[in-house]
C-alpha cells in the first residue's frame, strides 16, 4: 500500500534522523521493488552502530567491505583507482559475477587528485581526469578487478541506466569541449573505445537521466545556476531502435531535444518549481524545442518560456512515468516530482522536510527503488549525510550514516538484491554493504564473521583477486 496524501514526521531517537513526507511512495519503487515487500509493521533495523574504523554507521547486523578506494585499491594496470566517486549501477556480468560502472567526478585535470588515468583508446580529451571505471566483484561484492572504460571526460556526476543494459554517464560541466553525455557498456568493454559524445542529447550541465522503456524518450536533468536548470526530453527519431552504441552513432541534430514549461491551473508559466509546496500540486507540461543543441550561442537553460528549478538531481523510470529530483528550495528541503507523458502533467508527490533535532535528512539526491521494498534516498546536505530507507507504508529508517565528512553516491543494488553499493565521494570509496535485508527478494544470510561497521578487505588489503582467464578484464579486450 503507497501512504496516504498526508503529512506525518517519523522520528528516530537514536540518532535524530527524522523526514517529513506526504504523497504516494509506491509509484516510485516500479515493478520488481513492489513485489517484494517487507514484513507488515517493518520500520527498520534500528539504531546506527558508529563504526571504530570511522567510515559508516550502520545498524547492528550489518556491515560492509570495502570495494575500491582512491589511491589504495588498484586498476587491473596497477595504477592507483581513481576518486571522486558519484553515480553507479550494478549489472550482471555474463559468468554470474556483478558489473559496477562507477562515474568519477573529477572537475579538474588528467593530474589532479583521483583523476582517471588516460588510456589509450579510450580517452575523450586530453585536458580533463573525470571519466568511469568498470569494477567487476563476486555476488558478495569482493573486488575482482576494476579497469579504465572512460576517461578523459570531466565531472561525471550522475546518469542513467538504459533498457538495453548500458550506463549513460552524464558531464556535469559547460567547460569549454564538455558537458555531453556519453555511453559505457559494462560487459563488452572494447564498444567503449574511440569515445563519442552523444551530441543528439544537448550540451548542458548534465545531472541524470532515465529511459522510457517503450519509447525510448530520455528525460534528462541539469544541476546548474545562472539561471538553474531545467528538465529535457529527447524524443528519438522515428527509426531508432535501443542497443550498445546507437546513440553515438546518430547525427547531432538526431530526433527532437526540447525544454520543459509548466503551467498552472489558471494558464500561467511556471518559473521555478520551487512555488509548489503542496503534495498533489499538478502543472500541465508543454515542451519548448531546443535548436542549438551544442550551446554554442549561450547556454540551451536561457531559453526564454521554460521552467527551472535549483539542483534538479536524480531521475528514475517508475509508474509510467519519470521522477524527477528536485534537491533545493527555501521553503522546505528538497521535492520529488512525476512527470506522466499520458497525460502531460507533472505532479509534487513528495516533500522532504528538515527534523528539528540536529541532525537531518535533507537535500535528496539520487534515488533507488530497495529490490525488497522501499526506497533508498542518498543525502548531499549541510549536516550529517546518510543513506534513508522508507517503506512503503511511510516510515523513514536511518541505513548508513557518513562518518568520513563527505557524502554518499550512486546507491545501487546488485542484480540479486543481496549487496547495496554506495560510495563516498571523496576521497573516494566504494562499499558493499550486506545485511538481514527484509523481505521475499532477501535471500542468503548475513556474513556472521563481520559486526556492525567493521570492514572487511578483499585478500591482499584490497588488491584485485587474479584468479585466471574468467577474472580478467582482457577477455573483454582492455588491459588498463
Amino acid at each position: 500500500m503507497g501512504i496516504t496524501r498526508r503529512s506525518f514526521l517519523t522520528r528516530t531517537s537514536q540518532t535524530g534522523l527524522g523526514i517529513a513526507l506526504t504523497g504516494s511512495l509506491q509509484s516510485l519503487l516500479g515493478a520488481p521493488a513492489a513485489a517484494a515487500q517487507p514484513p507488515a509493521g517493518f520500520t527498520g533495523y534500528g539504531p546506527l552502530v558508529d563504526d571504530p574504523n570511522g567510515r559508516l554507521a550502520l545498524p547492528e547486523g550489518f556491515s560492509y567491505r570495502l570495494v575500491t578506494e582512491a589511491g589504495k585499491t588498484r586498476l587491473y594496470s596497477k595504477d592507483p583507482s581513481p576518486g571522486i566517486h558519484d553515480g553507479a549501477a550494478a549489472f550482471e556480468a555474463p559468468d554470474g559475477n556483478v558489473l559496477v560502472v562507477l562515474n568519477h567526478e573529477v572537475r579538474g585535470g588528467p593530474d589532479d587528485a583521483g583523476a582517471v588515468p588516460h588510456l589509450s583508446g579510450y580517452t575523450y580529451r586530453d585536458d580533463a581526469g573525470g571519466g568511469c571505471t568498470v569494477i567487476k566483484t563476486t555476488p558478495d561484492g569482493e573486488l575482482i578487478w576494476e579497469t579504465v572504460a572512460l576517461a578523459g571526460t570531466s565531472t561525471n556526476c550522475a546518469g542513467g541506466i538504459t533498457p538495453w543494459n548500458t550506463w549513460l554517464t552524464c558531464e556535469e560541466t559547460e567547460d569549454d569541449g564538455h558537458g555531453w553525455v556519453f555511453e559505457v557498456d559494462p560487459v563488452d568493454l572494447k564498444a567503449n573505445r574511440d569515445p563519442t559524445p552523444i551530441a543528439a542529447l544537448g550540451r548542458f550541465v548534465h545531472e541524470a537521466c532515465c529511459i522510457d522503456p517503450d519509447t525510448l524518450a530520455i528525460y534528462l536533468t541539469e544541476d546548474a545556476t545562472d539561471p538553474y536548470g531545467t528538465v529535457y526530453r529527447w524524443t528519438p527519431p522515428r527509426a531508432f531502435r535501443g542497443a550498445s552504441g546507437a546513440l553515438k552513432q546518430l547525427g547531432p541534430s538526431a530526433g527532437e531535444l526540447a525544454a520543459m514549461a509548466c503551467t498552472d491551473t489558471e494558464g500561467n508559466l511556471v518559473d521555478d518549481l520551487d512555488q509548489a509546496a503542496e503534495p498533489d500540486t499538478a502543472y500541465t507540461v508543454d515542451w519548448v524545442p531546443v535548436g542549438d543543441r551544442a550551446a554554442e550561442n549561450g547556454s540551451l537553460r536561457s531559453l526564454a518560456g521554460i521552467t527551472r528549478a535549483a539542483k534538479l538531481e536524480g531521475a528514475w523510470w517508475a509508474d509510467d512515468g519519470a521522477y524527477l529530483v528536485s534537491s533545493y528550495a527555501d521553503s522546505h528541503r528538497g521535492q520529488i516530482w512525476h512527470y506522466d507523458p499520458a497525460e502531460a502533467t507533472l505532479t509534487l508527490t513528495t516533500v522532504f522536510a528538515v527534523d528539528a533535532d540536529g541532525e537531518t535528512v535533507e537535500a535528496p539526491d539520487n534515488i533507488v527503488a530497495a529490490p525488497y521494498g522501499g526506497l533508498i534516498v542518498s543525502t548531499d546536505g549541510d549536516g550529517d549525510n546518510h543513506l534513508a530507507g522508507i517503506t512503503p507504508a511511510g516510515t523513514a529508517y536511518p541505513l548508513a550514516r557518513s562518518q568520513m565528512g563527505s557524502e554518499f553516491t550512486g546507491p545501487t543494488f546488485s542484480p540479486d538484491g543481496r549487496v547495496l553499493f554506495a560510495g563516498i565521494q571523496k576521497p573516494g570509496v566504494l562499499f558493499a554493504i550486506t545485511g538481514p535485508w527484509r523481505g521475499p527478494a532477501a535471500t542468503g544470510r548475513p556474513d556472521q564473521r563481520s559486526t556492525a561497521g567493521t570492514s572487511e578487505r578483499s585478500e591482499e588489503t584490497g588488491s584485485p583477486r587474479r584468479g585466471g582467464a574468467s577474472q580478467s578484464p582482457t577477455r573483454e579486450g582492455v588491459a588498463g
